[in-house]
């Protein structure tokens, strides 16, 4: 009786926390879209275990940046793009707005398009029909949002992270990789131009713009401004959101890298999606094929939406202009349809798309350091010294990657 006494109040506690969950598990479809399919398993089927380290460096990287995120929504009770129509003026804020929604659709172009392919894999679609059929999916998930609020939303959106979950890591389980091969690949290095185009194309991949704005924004929602009595706890829980959110994003992505390293390097045809399915059908049988496709196409269900949702907070915090989510899914789809209808090849496209949101990173991440740096706006939630200077480390590799990216691309 004395136990039971003494450990309700503390599972009480714990019961109560969990119930905050969540909202990192909404931003981190982000980090397991079809865009990370398509680079994840294009580095292991073109360098093996040579970029494991991108996938660890890149997650570590995410999860200090999503904490970011989501401790300013909750400390200022705004978003970080209503932070920054606070600080800017209306030339630079539709400037700003342009470049993130140039981002937005090269985030839902990777998504429909992954979806579109699963479903070819899955039912033998036409790709066009395919891209049809998510984006109509997508809509009815944004419904459940618009009617029944964050928390249903929440509820599908994380059993869909479950569902990828359980297609990629599959293959692990059925061919483990070589622990020592991983382990080398944990040692930064490149090896030419198509290695650094793919390093950039895995970091706009995993450190996705729209998340870090869409993070503050469902912090916000969530729980409002918090209370400085309120606040030491709600972070304290936002880590472990984050924390838990991440570790299921990394495993999966590296799931991703350490299938193509163990099954699929030296094939021919496995740096489509396509060519890669069929690959791991012929050497791991039609089982983990099946859970492959399942997962992809759960990835881009999932991901779609919530990037739909992420686009329409950016668009009313920086331009207080809302519009209803259902017509901007439309606005948004358009592009990917007629990168499907004209025949671009698919998984070049979502390679590429991973590419540009890698050149948006910036543009979101300047601005949430300097933000939660800002000890007259965040009080005494203000980064330490230590987590600003690790974060603007972050911003300069992020950076670097890019400029490499161009000037390697551009001279052969």
């Amino acid at each position: 009786m004395a136990l039971t006494e003494q450990l309700g109040p503390r599972l009480k506690r714990v019961r109560s926390g969990s119930l905050l969950l969540g909202p990192a598990f909404v931003a981190a479809i982000a980090y397991v879209d079809p865009g990370n399919v398509a680079s994840n398993i294009s580095a292991g089927a073109q360098f093996g275990y040579l970029l494991v380290w991108v996938i660890v460096a890149a997650n570590l990287m995410a999860g200090l940046v999503q904490y970011l995120s989501a401790k300013l929504g909750l400390v200022t009770g705004l978003s970080l793009p209503e932070n920054l129509r606070e600080r800017m003026p209306r030339a630079a804020r539709l400037g700003y707005w342009a470049q993130a929604e140039t981002v937005a659709i090269a985030t839902d172009l990777a998504e429909v398009v992954g979806g579109a392919i699963a479903l070819y894999l899955l039912f033998d679609l036409p790709l066009l029909v395919g891209g049809v059929i998510t984006g109509v999916v997508s809509m009815v998930l944004l419904l459940v949002q618009d009617k029944h609020g964050q928390r249903p939303f929440e509820r599908v959106v994380t059993g869909l992270l479950g569902v990828i979950a359980v297609g990629f890591l599959a293959s692990v389980f059925v061919e483990p990789p070589s622990a020592a091969d991983a382990a080398a690949g944990l040692v930064p290095r490149f090896a030419g131009t198509e290695s650094v185009l793919i390093a950039a194309a895995m970091l706009g991949a995993t450190v996705m713009p729209h998340a870090v704005y869409l993070h503050s924004g469902l912090a916000r929602d969530r729980h409002g401004k918090v209370e400085a009595a309120r606040r030491s706890r709600l972070l304290r829980i936002t880590r472990f959101d984050v924390g838990l959110a991440m570790l299921l994003a990394g495993a999966v992505n590296l799931s991703m890298v350490l299938l193509a390293a163990t099954n699929l390097q030296g094939q021919d045809g496995v740096n489509s999606i396509e060519g890669a399915h069929a690959a791991v059908g012929n050497t791991l049988g039609p089982a983990v094929a099946l859970l492959f496709a399942i997962g992809l196409l759960a990835s881009g269900l999932a991901s779609t939406s919530v990037g739909a949702y992420a686009g329409a907070m950016i668009m009313q915090g920086l331009l207080r202009k809302r519009i209803p989510l259902l017509l901007r899914r439309l606005i948004t789809l358009l592009p990917a349809i007629v990168v499907l209808a004209i025949g671009v090849d698919p998984s070049r496209a979502l390679v590429v798309s991973q590419v540009v949101l890698s050149f948006g990173i910036p543009f979101a991440l300047v601005p949430l350091v300097r933000l939660t740096s800002d000890r007259e706006l965040m009080g005494s939630a203000a980064n330490h010294r230590a987590t600003t200077t690790l974060a603007w480390v972050i911003a300069a590799v992020i950076i670097t990657l890019n400029v490499a990216l161009i000037y390697l691309t551009f001279a052969g």
